[in-house]
């Protein structure tokens, strides 16, 4: 058994889940079109770049949903899948989802959005694992508007990944084969450490560096 890690964003699905979310908010009026829209958008500028702060962005992201009931967040989020995700779920990044599986190999998604944005996603392309920024939650599910743990983004992937395997008493090391598929520089850390580093639908940046260390380039998305 070989280990397959994606990114998610601009990776398995053609969009940014975390931003695009962030517009269906503004969409469906849970916030404030010109502030929120205008903070969502510098953030997702700063991302692009490499210089977003993780935990001053979920900050920002859960302090907002915690405003609402878990129930109708729930409700929303059924509407973005409806709406946003479902469209965007490619047959090519479900094949490559499928070839790992018939080789046997553990799967799980590696991505600095959030577990509220990205379980369902992750469960709609039959993924069981899934590391993700962790909201912290009440007991009946609602949001408090802190952040669990370590922001899984950049550097932060490299820690979440290890604590994860650690729990199945495996590590990086167990794998004869390691893959990590994506799509951005922000990942050049845990990219470097895998066996098989793929650079999938690459940014400018990560193109530039994959191409500098011979690492493969993957378009998934070249309609």
């Amino acid at each position: 058994m070989n280990l397959a890690l994606f990114d998610l964003d601009h990776t398995l699905i053609p969009l940014d889940s975390d931003y695009e979310w962030g517009q269906f908010m503004v969409r469906v009026g849970a916030v404030d079109p010109v502030e929120f829209g205008k903070r969502n958008a510098e953030f997702y500028r700063q991302y692009q770049v490499g210089e977003l702060n993780p935990v001053e962005y979920l900050e920002f992201l859960f302090g907002t949903l915690s405003r609402f009931p878990r129930t109708q967040l729930d409700a929303w989020h059924n509407e973005f899948m409806d709406e946003i995700i479902c469209p965007a779920l490619r047959p090519s990044a479900r094949n490559l989802l499928q070839k790992h599986r018939d080789a046997g190999d553990l799967i799980c998604i590696v991505t600095a959005t959030n577990r509220f944005v990205t379980a369902p996603i992750a469960t709609a392309f039959g993924v069981e694992h899934l590391i993700a920024a962790e909201p912290e939650l009440k007991e009946n599910g609602d949001l408090t508007g802190n952040t669990i743990g370590t922001p899984p983004y950049g550097p932060g992937k490299i820690v979440n990944t290890k604590s994860w395997l650690a729990d199945m008493d495996k590590t990086l090391e167990s794998f004869e084969r390691s893959y990590f598929y994506s799509d951005s520089q922000n990942d050049i850390p845990l990219l470097s450490l895998v066996t098989h580093p793929v650079a999938t639908n690459p940014n400018e940046k990560l193109t530039a560096h994959a191409k500098t260390h011979g690492w493969p380039i993957l378009n998934l998305f070249d309609d």
